[in-house]
């Protein structure tokens, strides 16, 4: 197994590099190159050493999903077909297979869509300290990893490449972008959630809560809203083993929670993000037996939802 870290496509011309993809121009001036690279991140920190395979991964996650939510809302997604790319990108086949994708160009709507279907990670924080969740007043006495009464709808802002992501209220987000995109947007991302819940429930796992990013393109005189970027990955998504859940604490999950509890172990807090206590600067390097576990919970995801 090999880990690409960084993609080196020297006749193409790098857009962005993000914590996982790195965004290509190409010869056609509608669409861009997105490829995933074996990188990964934790609370907004890119760890030093990647996840072997990690970026195919995803893609086939991705793909799979792209496939399947298809008639609730287009996407951006054109070919993962090497050989139907720009002649430009055809000549990297052997680096690129497997992890790239053709897209659609779009203009990038600045929100984090999250649809939350249980009670965990940082809506479990806020809600133990204010019984809100994005602003949004809950029930009293719910518990860790509860089951919500129905999906919730809890976007955030989408922050620039180191920066944070903030939690927001519907309220603001719909300020942010407008009454009716927000409209949109929330009722898209509800529908997505439910339809890839139950999906995932017949498979074995609890798709807990995820993101999704929209995106606008031109359709006639007006745009259109489609759905862009990753789609339901271990990356953006939370996935329980539906056996032997139980709400009421923290649950085993095929996400990067694993990775997330192991780093806290070793030292990380908020102001260490450059590096272990006294090696600051040097970034934080995953442990193999880490760098293993994480891999095989990304495989068996993979395997679960799609064979």
């Amino acid at each position: 197994m090999t880990t690409l870290i960084n993609s080196d496509l020297p006749d193409l011309t790098l857009i962005s590099r993000g914590k996982v993809r790195d965004i290509y121009s190409t010869s056609s001036p509608d669409h861009l190159l997105f490829v995933a690279s074996d990188r990964i991140s934790a609370y907004d920190v890119i760890l030093q050493n990647g996840i072997p395979d990690k970026g195919k991964l995803l893609t086939q996650i991705s793909l799979f999903w792209f496939h399947k939510l298809g008639q609730i809302i287009p996407n951006h997604f054109v070919t993962a077909n090497i050989d139907e790319m720009p002649e430009e990108v055809r000549k990297y086949k052997t680096q690129l297979d497997g992890r790239a994708m053709l897209v659609r160009k779009a203009e990038v709507v600045p929100l984090e869509a999250i649809v939350r279907g249980y009670l965990a990670g940082s809506a479990w924080s806020e809600y133990k300290k204010s019984g809100t969740v994005h602003g949004i007043h809950m029930p009293e006495g719910l518990i860790e990893g509860q089951k919500l009464a129905q999906p919730i709808f809890t976007p955030s802002t989408k922050a620039e490449q180191g920066a944070h992501d903030e939690n927001i209220s519907p309220e603001q987000a719909a300020k942010l972008i407008g009454q009716d995109l927000y409209e949109q947007i929330s009722t898209a991302a509800l529908n997505l959630y439910t339809t890839a819940s139950d999906y995932a429930r017949t498979r074995g796992l609890i798709l807990a809560d995820t993101k999704f990013e929209f995106g606008l393109v031109s359709e006639g005189s007006g745009k259109k809203l489609i759905l862009i970027d990753e789609l339901l990955t271990p990356d953006s998504s939370r996935y329980w083993p539906l056996d032997g859940y139980k709400a009421g604490g923290a649950q085993p999950s095929f996400d990067k929670q694993y990775l997330r509890d192991w780093l806290v172990s070793v030292g990380f807090r908020k102001g260490l993000e450059s590096g272990p206590p006294g090696k600051e600067g040097q970034g934080w390097i995953i442990d193999e037996d880490i760098v293993k576990g994480t891999r095989q919970r990304y495989a068996e995801a993979v395997e679960l939802l799609t064979k």
